[in-house]
């Protein structure tokens, strides 16, 4: 029996993009998150199923690799093939590391900077420790952005009461290549430049918390993820 036949009622959308849809149903009785991938009618109907089951068995392997390696994502339920549907966990009080920092950013001090905030200096930190893992274990997420990392609420007295959980691996695969790694680091730096233009020094935390969990050719990674940095800028500035 399919999970979709388990899980029939759609209760609400929450979003919906170019890729897919995401919306909350019910699975064995309790709320979950579904991730439906849309049928892209440009492609011939046999390529465009065989893409699509590729990335979701893709997707799919990643949260099984996230498992062994120590990093948390939602708790995957299954999937649907021909259904092109990923049922996961739904975190319903989780925000999003964005949605986190721009929170922080309307409340607090103009003139306090991301090393004078504890909650900051920790969260830079702790996505350092995710990436620098994930890399480790030669997993490439593929689309590294502040919006991709869930603050899940804990109890607690910690200056950041969260558990960080890594969401939407929709892109991701497995690879040792420095070059990928070096790739993503990239994507990750452009996101915050683009999303908290307002913290020039919150990537630099990331990546010197990164450099501590990565052990596996970490400056090699670094090296590569510096000729991508210089290869953009080129490109920026060519046109």
């Amino acid at each position: 029996m399919g999970a979709e036949s388990e899980s029939k009622v759609q209760v609400g959308l929450l979003k919906q993009g170019a890729e897919g849809k995401l919306y909350t149903a019910t699975y064995k009785g309790s709320l979950c998150l579904v991730k439906e991938r849309f049928e892209k009618k440009y492609r011939h109907p046999q390529l465009d199923r065989q893409l699509t089951r590729q990335r979701i068995k893709a997707e799919q392997k990643a949260f099984q690799r996230c498992a062994t390696a120590g990093v948390e994502t939602p708790a995957l339920f299954g999937v649907d093939l021909d259904e092109r549907k990923i049922y996961m966990e739904y975190l319903d009080k989780a925000v999003t590391a964005k949605q986190f920092i721009d929170e922080w950013m309307a409340t607090s001090d103009e003139s306090a900077t991301t090393t004078e905030s504890p909650k900051l200096k920790k969260l830079a930190e702790q996505i350092g420790r995710i990436v620098g893992v994930l890399h480790r274990n030669n997993i490439i997420h593929g689309d590294l952005t502040t919006s991709n990392i869930l603050l899940d609420p804990l109890e607690g007295d910690d200056c950041l009461p969260y558990r960080l959980v890594t969401i939407d691996f929709g892109l991701s695969h497995f690879s040792d290549s420095a070059e990928n790694k070096g790739v993503d680091l990239y994507v990750l730096e452009r996101a915050i430049l683009s999303a908290h233009s307002q913290l020039p020094s919150l990537f630099g935390m990331i990546l010197e918390s990164y450099r501590s969990h990565n052990t596996n050719r970490c400056d090699e990674t670094i090296a590569k993820y510096e000729e991508v940095r210089a290869r953009g800028r080129k490109r920026t500035m060519v046109g």
